[in-house]
């Protein structure tokens, strides 16, 4: 009944929407729009592990057996759900890598192999099984914003590579992303408010990420409303109160929210939105308390009682938020500085090599 409602609410959304006529067409940041390149360098092997991935989504939590905060991580439960979702995880960063290779390079091989893998998942319907367990809700939300965010480079650029692809292909494509986005709305939309976390906002960009790439102003809508209520969950200290109940990890996970708030906001001005002004600016706010907290991590501490699980700034992908973020918004000294030391930024899951979308 749940799921009838929400695809109901957002057909007669996008009906409005066409019958007035007069929304302009969604488009992404301008570094989507960069041509295709013509660079000498080496590209990957085009991923043969990707298999269509059709069953049911049940796969193990990462936390298995840990107490309300979410935050042992168990070994065991980790290495069952790597294995399980090796597939997916081959798809997303496959098709990443692939769309990077060839804006980079041009070499046809790289287009064909990241349009093969999307047509071979949406022939098969790949990753619209039932989803049984919270991993598995999360593995289709992460999968489309991967998929979603790297076709957008695809669709947008100058260069216009998919007026060379067979149009039934890209047809068959488009729709299937529009399942998995209709469904993803479906199964985080009316979280009890005490849920909402990190999940809801990862949820949220991949469907703004696969809205631009339809022009569905419906799905488009949802993923700002989504970005909204996150901006009333953050507090006056640039706190997440759901983020801080994950303890030891509690930096960690703040951290890992800011990544698909900050590429929604850039998502938002692109489309004339202004997000970075909801609650008084409260990305501002957060993304200032995590860099301050990773420096020095005591204030999460003593927020939380316990000793904090920082986020290493050798793993590069874990602040790929700041070329988003920066773009949005005007960064401070400090932050600019931690950015230039970082670059270049890349995450599979916002779609590839960030710092080429926005350090232009």
């Amino acid at each position: 009944m749940k799921r009838s409602l929400v695809c109901c609410l957002l057909l007669v959304t996008a009906c409005a929407a066409g019958a007035g006529g007069a929304a302009a067409a969604l488009v992404p940041p301008p570094g989507y729009a960069a041509p295709v390149g013509d660079g000498d360098g080496k590209i990957h092997d085009c991923p043969r592990n990707a298999t269509p991935y059709v069953k049911t989504l049940n796969f193990p939590s990462k936390y298995a057996g840990s107490d309300e905060a979410r935050d042992d991580l168990n070994a065991r439960s980790e290495r069952e759900y790597v294995r399980r979702t090796a597939p997916i995880t081959a798809l997303e960063k496959g098709v990443a890598r692939q769309v990077d290779d060839y804006i980079d390079t041009g070499r046809r091989e790289a287009l064909e192999c990241a349009l093969r893998l999307l047509a071979d998942w949406s022939a098969a319907r790949g990753l619209e099984g039932p989803a049984t367990t919270h991993s598995g809700k999360s593995m289709r939300k992460w999968a489309l914003g991967s998929v979603a965010s790297a076709y957008l480079r695809l669709k947008f650029s100058a260069s216009r590579p998919l007026r060379e692809v067979d149009a039934g292909s890209v047809r068959q494509i488009e729709q299937w992303m529009a399942r998995l986005a209709e469904r993803v709305v479906d199964e985080w939309s009316d979280q009890p408010p005490k849920k909402v976390n990190n999940h809801e906002y990862w949820a949220a960009w991949a469907v703004t990420a696969a809205a631009v790439a339809l022009n569905r102003r419906d799905l488009f809508d949802w993923g700002m409303q989504q970005y909204r209520y996150a901006a009333r969950q953050i507090d006056d200290e640039g706190y997440l109160p759901n983020e801080l109940k994950r303890d030891t990890r509690a930096l960690f996970y703040h951290n890992y929210a800011l990544a698909p708030l900050a590429m929604i906001a850039a998502f938002g001005k692109a489309n004339g939105i202004d997000l970075a002004s909801e609650n008084d600016r409260a990305l501002e706010r957060l993304a200032r308390r995590v860099i301050e907290g990773v420096d020095d991590p005591d204030d999460f501490e003593d927020k939380t009682g316990e000793e904090q699980v920082v986020p290493d700034p050798d793993e590069r992908s874990k602040f790929a938020w700041l070329e988003p973020y920066c773009w949005t918004f005007t960064c401070d000294p400090e932050m600019q500085e931690k950015l230039e030391e970082l670059r270049p930024l890349s995450s599979t899951r916002l779609g590839g090599k960030v710092s080429d979308l926005f350090s232009g």
